[in-house]
């Protein structure tokens, strides 16, 4: 279920206040987060985000397509190894 449209979009307060801050600033470098859940605004357009997750930082640049998705959908917490693969031994049984 979806956040109500009365409430508007969630970005974590200290996120918020980061982003102002280097807007005014007109830096560059990447803003370290481990808030997951916060909605990309169109605030962030531009900036580059290290989005933890949960092993270590991920950065992410964004742009206009992300704006109304969350930033841990950029940021992937479990590794794609392989799916199983036919190995030499189940060649033999088959």
């Amino acid at each position: 279920m979806s956040r109500s449209t009365k409430k508007g979009p969630y970005v974590d307060k200290k996120l918020g206040e980061k982003v102002e801050k280097m807007i005014r600033a007109g830096a560059r470098k990447p803003i370290k987060t481990w808030s997951r859940r916060s909605t990309i605004t169109p605030d962030f357009v531009g900036l580059t985000f290290s989005i933890h997750n949960g092993k270590k930082f991920i950065s992410v640049y964004i742009t206009e397509n992300m704006v109304g998705h969350k930033l841990g959908e950029f940021a992937h917490t479990r590794t794609f190894r392989k799916h199983g693969s036919r190995t030499e031994v189940s060649r033999e049984l088959t």
